[in-house]
């Protein structure tokens, strides 16, 4: 127990004070430096905090619980995600840098007008403090107790632990993000990711040791010949990532995530050049297709070794690791796991932070604030969001499917957004009323469907709809609400976008033929381990 304390420890205080002595001559003074790095990041750096920030407990526990129930369908969330990094690398990325963006309500004030800058700042506010950050904090906290196994080591049952991780994690995870920067998020998180892979790929390696000792490639096909219906990439109607959502609310959740999500995308507006930022989309989009390897496949192995005892999904993981992984290693894995919680919860707490001081206060409340107010007032607010976060995420206990769970809360404000993006970009002479109806309708119509007190209401969402169909819908009814208001009422004039001259806008070489390896790559993969007999008996 005390090496496995002592290793976390040990571990967890070398990535702070790397993180420290490569950042501690940055520029956190002005907004351009404390909210996008100073426009210094090289590819390497956004490839390994666009996937650290992706990659958290909310992945490594409930996917591969999803896993541990569905099999391999659920790959679509990782393997989609890289074809949605292609389209973000070839065709949004070009656009953000062009414009010189810190945040994608700028990017739509540009478009439009400051009402609309207004609203969806408003909306990614209000979901990251409501949805997305509770959501790291409790899959955070569960995650570390499963593989610690802290109820043995402490004699303290899971409530008193789960509230006592999630304010450990809170509270480091805002030093990192409020006294830090951008710049300081994207270093430790490409730090904590070489962690995570390592960490993640041991444990594939020694429980496929445990499904069959003889190698990993008997271990595989031992695997394959037991549960064959866990590997049907295609899945069945049943499942929680039916194969025809692929098309509708899984494509679309996916876009928006890597396309237009502030979290994820502010560290692409920090970067260098256009060259580098597609360097680091595509990197990043290649280490996607091949998540499932850490996120996909550890589920499968952990229902192979524990179906039988009946455990929840949300436990499979935590309980395949404790089982696995060799005790001089538990500390070294939780801190990773630690690392990656933090990339997540930090980077979803500094996006927030410029989305309400870059686009609430300075826009809407004190237009001739200096930048050491608006630094300032960011502090202020994601420390009181923090301890707002770290209140709620206790309370997330008790959900089935956790990633499933944020999967469907994601849609609320996913789908009004890349709508209006979409839209922004492709269509001219739409005029700013019609984007801000359509953000506004979306979200009160999502969520009339998810929580309307009216028998029938929620499951039709979840039944007839299978709930991402539901969101195609939406988005497919949004894009011609907008449509119908541009005709009856266009733009005086077409839309130009202007150039700011902030970085290089030079792009890539490989950047189309890499991408387009990567879109055959996802096809070819789907294909080889598609079940179509399945599906049509499904």
């Amino acid at each position: 127990m005390l090496l496995t304390i002592a290793s976390f420890i040990f571990f967890t205080a070398l990535v702070g004070v790397i993180t420290y002595l490569l950042t501690r001559g940055d520029d956190h003074g002005s907004s351009t430096g404390y909210f996008l790095a100073g426009r210094t990041l090289t590819g390497g750096y956004i490839a390994g905090s666009l996937m650290l920030t992706n990659l958290s407990t909310e992945q490594l526990i409930g996917l591969n619980g999803d896993a541990f129930t569905d099999g391999i369908s659920v790959m679509a969330w990782e393997v989609i995600a890289g074809v949605s990094l292609v389209v973000m690398a070839l065709f949004f990325l070009p656009r953000y840098l062009k414009s010189g963006i810190s945040t994608i309500p700028e990017f739509l004030a540009e478009r439009f007008d400051n009402h609309t800058r207004t609203i969806t700042s408003i909306i990614f506010i209000i979901a990251y403090a409501g949805i997305l950050l509770p959501i790291i904090l409790y899959t955070g906290a569960m995650g570390l107790i499963g593989i610690l196994d802290l109820p043995t080591m402490t004699g303290l049952s899971t409530t008193p632990l789960l509230w006592m991780v999630v304010w450990l994690i809170g509270i480091v995870g805002s030093i990192y993000a409020i006294f830090g920067g951008l710049r300081t998020v994207a270093v430790s998180d490409t730090i904590n990711g070489f962690g995570l892979l390592v960490g993640g790929a041991m444990i594939v390696l020694f429980g496929l040791h445990a499904v069959n000792s003889e190698g990993p490639i008997a271990a595989y096909n031992t695997l394959v010949e037991t549960h064959p219906e866990k590997f049907n990439s295609l899945g069945t109607n049943d499942s929680t990532v039916p194969w025809s959502t692929l098309f509708s609310g899984v494509l679309l959740l996916n876009l928006f995530y890597w396309c237009t999500n502030q979290q994820i995308i502010q560290r692409t507006f920090g970067a260098s050049s256009l060259k580098e930022g597609q360097r680091g989309v595509l990197m990043a989009g290649g280490l996607k297709v091949l998540a499932p390897l850490i996120l996909v496949l550890p589920g499968i192995i952990a229902f192979h070794l524990f179906a039988d005892e009946g455990i929840p999904s949300v436990e499979a993981y935590g309980r395949l690791v404790q089982t696995v992984l060799p005790k001089w290693l538990a500390g070294f894995f939780a801190a990773a796991i630690f690392g990656a919680i933090l990339s997540s919860y930090n980077s979803a707490l500094n996006s927030t932070a410029t989305l309400f001081s870059l686009g609430v206060y300075k826009e809407m409340l004190h237009p001739d604030a200096s930048d050491r107010r608006v630094i300032w007032t960011g502090k202020i607010f994601a420390a009181v969001l923090a301890f707002a976060s770290m209140s709620m995420a206790p309370m997330l206990a008790g959900q089935d499917s956790i990633f499933g769970y944020l999967q469907k809360m994601n849609g609320l404000y996913f789908i009004p957004i890349f709508a209006v993006v979409l839209m922004a970009i492709f269509s001219k002479r739409t005029p700013a009323i019609a984007a801000n109806i359509a953000l506004v309708v979306g979200v009160v119509v999502i969520a009339f469907f998810y929580f309307a007190p009216i028998d029938g209401v929620a499951s039709l969402v979840d039944g007839a709809f299978r709930g991402f169909h539901f969101l195609g819908l939406v988005f497919v009814s949004l894009l011609a609400l907008m449509y119908a208001i541009r005709l009856a009422k266009p733009r005086s004039e077409p839309y130009v976008q202007r150039e700011s001259g902030a970085v290089d806008m030079t792009p890539w070489p490989w950047a189309w033929p890499l991408g387009l390896m990567l879109v055959v790559f996802v096809v070819g993969l789907y294909l080889a381990y598609a079940d179509f007999s399945g599906v049509a008996g499904s």
